[in-house]
Parts: C-alpha cells; sequence; structure tokens
C-alpha cells in the first residue's frame, strides 16, 4: 500500500529542475496556489511574513503557480519568479506552473483535493490561493479557502499547534 502522504511526489522548481517533496521531510508545509494578476495576489506579502514570522521553525511554504482561474497568471516561469522577488521580496520555494484543478490537475493537486488518495480532506481548489496545510508526516490536515490571509491568526494558531506537536516528538 501505498503511503498517503506528500513524499512519494516530484514536481519541478521554476528552472525545471525536479524537485523530490521528501526533501521536506517533518515539516510542517503549507501548499498554495499563487497568481501574479489576482485580487489575492497581495498575499504573496503576507506569505512571506508568515515564513519569517516561523523561520526558525520546521516549517515551509511551498508556492504553486496557476492559470487555472482567470487566466490570472499569465507569466512564464522565469518571469513568475522576477514578479514575486521584485514586486514582494520572497525567500519560499516557487514551482513551475501548474495545473490544479480538473482532468489536467498535477498528480500533488489531485491528491491535495481528493480525500480518497490523500486520507484525509476534499477540497478542490475554487480559486487562486488556496492554502493546504501538510503535517510533518507529509499528510494533507487541513485547508483555507482564498479569502483567508496565510498570516491570519486561525493560519498560524494551525501552523503552531502543528510545530508543537513536533517539538514533542522530536
Amino acid at each position: 500500500m501505498i503511503e498517503k502522504n506528500i513524499y512519494n511526489f516530484e514536481v519541478e522548481n521554476l528552472k525545471g529542475e525536479k524537485v523530490s517533496l521528501k526533501k521536506y521531510e517533518g515539516k510542517v508545509l503549507m501548499i498554495v496556489n499563487t497568481a501574479s494578476e489576482c485580487g489575492f495576489t497581495p498575499q504573496l506579502n503576507d506569505l512571506e511574513d508568515l515564513r519569517k514570522n516561523f523561520e526558525n521553525e520546521k516549517f515551509e511554504i511551498l508556492a504553486f503557480p496557476s492559470n487555472d482561474f482567470g487566466q490570472q497568471e499569465p507569466l512564464n516561469d522565469e518571469a513568475i519568479g522576477k514578479f514575486c522577488a521584485i514586486n514582494y521580496h520572497t525567500h519560499f520555494p516557487i514551482f513551475k506552473k501548474t495545473r490544479v484543478r480538473g482532468d489536467y490537475a498535477s498528480p500533488l493537486f489531485k491528491f491535495l483535493a481528493d480525500k480518497k488518495l490523500n486520507g484525509h480532506i476534499n477540497s478542490i481548489p475554487r480559486w487562486n490561493f488556496h492554502k493546504y496545510i501538510i503535517n510533518q508526516k507529509g499528510e494533507v490536515i487541513d485547508y483555507f479557502y482564498s479569502f483567508t490571509k496565510p498570516n491570519s491568526s486561525k493560519v498560524k494558531k494551525k501552523i503552531q499547534k502543528l510545530l508543537g506537536s513536533l517539538k514533542k516528538t522530536s
């Protein structure tokens, strides 16, 4: 039986290099689909603030640009990286533009969205900046819709709770 965690997936970074998500084993993660021309794009600032808030913890944000909603990510991978760095001073990993819903969704996002695959939640992204929370075992355990800011108290409390359980087990 295949374990129901994200560590079985490989994704591509903005340079097209393969990255195994096993690299993030033992960390609490937020996986978010992003876009550069969305009303929620300022959340890139909030994501960076959240990263800074937990930078000394075992926490990472993984961003996956997507053009699935309203064609709001017209940029190519190189331009996406520059846009995020110049306009939002991001320091979290941003991966290759990907499909996050529908028949052509990436295997990772199909896994994240389907309880039959991930064993925990059903939550297909409805728009850009849909956030999945992954525990230190690589399990999808929660999600937040686009309108929930990444640095909101409920998101921070969820991450702190997971990091607290991580400290107890390490």
